[in-house]
């Protein structure tokens, strides 16, 4: 199971960092088909539609990579009974936010292909197809945190916790800028 959650977040990963190139490759050529005097307006929609994408996908990688905004202050300074109780709780309380947060987009989601609600810019295509990586995202970080949640409560350190003290001991600061 392990090997599958976490081929399942580089997936998912792998899948937004395609998604930013994509808007890179849209927003230069939309750039240079201007010049030309070709109307590129339903650029804009799918640029928009691929921001979400990204984002939403690539939060189940960053989660278990360490490269969410955590403030530690507090926490590196428990003894290590202390320290897993507060990464409990605090992994209890995101996996309640997220897990609410999967719910609605499952929720909204199902309503646009229920409703049948088209896009209402340029490109006209039923809106349930982009809000896809919303729902796809939300419930992969939801997995994610529960993930992290049953590795903390077994009494293991949670996986973000060690990538980052990896990058860290190989010099790496990076992610701490």
């Amino acid at each position: 199971m392990r090997k599958f959650l976490d081929f399942l977040y580089l997936v998912a990963g792998g899948i937004a960092a395609l998604c930013v190139l994509a808007i890179c490759v849209l927003m230069i050529g939309q750039s240079v088909l201007r010049e030309f005097g070709f109307r590129t307006g339903a650029v804009n929609d799918i640029v928009a539609w691929l921001c979400a994408a990204a984002a939403f996908l690539a939060m189940s990688h960053a989660f278990k990579h360490g490269d969410f905004v955590r403030v530690t202050l507090l926490i590196e300074k428990l003894n290590p009974k202390d320290r897993q109780r507060t990464e409990l709780f605090s992994l209890g309380i995101a996996a309640l936010a997220v897990g609410y947060l999967a719910w609605w987009a499952t929720l909204f989601t199902y309503e646009s292909w229920e409703f049948k609600d088209m896009a209402g810019g340029l490109l006209a295509i039923p809106m349930w197809i982009p809000q896809l990586s919303f729902l796809i995202g939300a419930w992969l970080f939801f997995i994610a945190v529960i993930d992290e949640f049953i590795i903390v409560l077994k009494g293991k350190r949670p996986t973000y916790v060690v990538a980052v003290e990896q990058r860290h001991a190989q010099g790496d600061f990076s992610s701490d800028v």
